[in-house]
């Protein structure tokens, strides 16, 4: 899931079109989901590792036709491991969908969990997104490993977007499928409780140290530079927040007056979601104690600067 903002560093011009198995790269081939929409781009991909013996990562939402296609696409390939990133209904559940017609262990993330408890009075934001029926067969850890002929899959500890979030590098072809942390088509939505500012950040700053040339998103094109972005990503994180505090300082007190203010031209679609990613800064900030708040961090609760 993402929202969009016209000033973050949308660096693609195109998207991959969805409906069709295409070879992406010598040992990636890449379906998108039919679920295109303001917050999937054009779906959710869903790539293949490797041949004859394969992975499977994210096979996306609760569709029956797009796992009927993926098998029919891959014939008499053996499906070794049913790999997940997240547990949003846009990623997981069609793992268990296709668990049930090959047999093959679900693996990757573990179920999925929130950032923190939800304050008095408090509703879960995105709920209806999160996927509770999600049980693996293997958790994978920073630094596990599922593997097939020819394939590698190293799980990457990137809590932010949720707190689960993996992604995972394969060495063979110097690459990470990135999930929703990173992708070329637009920046990610960060919403408490399911997911967290400071965790994400972290997580971005964690990628700053790889060294992969190349990043396979869960929505969207590949990310071909994806040292810069991750720099670009985390500066203009950045930016956000300095635009945020400048807001409450200018008077602004509540999360909808700043988002009227720095997300000029925003699709309407997407302002709940803008919401969202100013409510997470605004919780990061008030825990780092460079904003006040009249209670616990909540969307209708009242800031200032401290």
């Amino acid at each position: 899931m993402t929202v969009e903002d016209e000033s973050g560093p949308r660096v693609e011009r195109s998207l991959p079109e969805s409906g069709r198995m295409e070879r992406v790269a010598p040992l990636i081939r890449r379906r998108i989901a039919p679920n295109g929409g303001p917050f999937t781009a054009t779906g959710t991909c869903t790539y293949v590792v490797g041949q004859d013996r394969v992975a499977i990562i994210d096979p996306g939402p609760d569709d029956p036709g797009h796992i009927a296609a993926l098998l029919d696409d891959l014939g008499p390939e053996r499906v070794e491991a049913i790999v997940v990133t997240h547990t949003h209904r846009d990623h997981s559940p069609g793992a268990r969908l296709l668990a049930a017609r090959t047999g093959a262990p679900i693996v990757g993330c573990g179920p999925h969990r929130a950032a923190r408890a939800l304050a008095e009075g408090e509703a879960p934001m995105l709920d209806a997104s999160s996927d509770a029926a999600h049980a693996p067969a293997r958790i994978l850890a920073e630094g596990d490993a599922v593997s097939g002929p020819g394939w590698t899959l190293v799980a990457v500890e990137t809590p932010g977007h949720t707190m689960n979030h993996l992604a995972f590098a394969l060495p063979e072809a110097d690459a990470l499928f990135s999930g929703d942390h990173v992708m070329a088509w637009n920046t990610t939505i960060v919403a408490p409780p399911d997911g967290e500012m400071r965790a994400y950040m972290a997580s971005l700053e964690k990628l700053r140290g790889r060294t992969e040339t190349t990043y396979w998103p869960g929505h969207g094109g590949p990310v071909q530079e994806p040292a810069r972005l991750v720099r670009c990503l985390i500066g203009h994180r950045r930016q956000r927040e300095a635009a945020i505090r400048a807001r409450l300082a200018a008077g602004d007190t509540r999360i909808p007056e700043v988002v009227a203010a720095i997300y000029q031209g925003l699709d309407p679609r997407l302002r709940g979601a803008a919401a969202l990613s100013v409510f997470a800064h605004l919780e990061d900030l008030v825990g780092r104690g460079l904003v006040a708040c009249d209670g616990p961090p909540r969307l209708d609760a009242t800031y200032a600067p401290a």
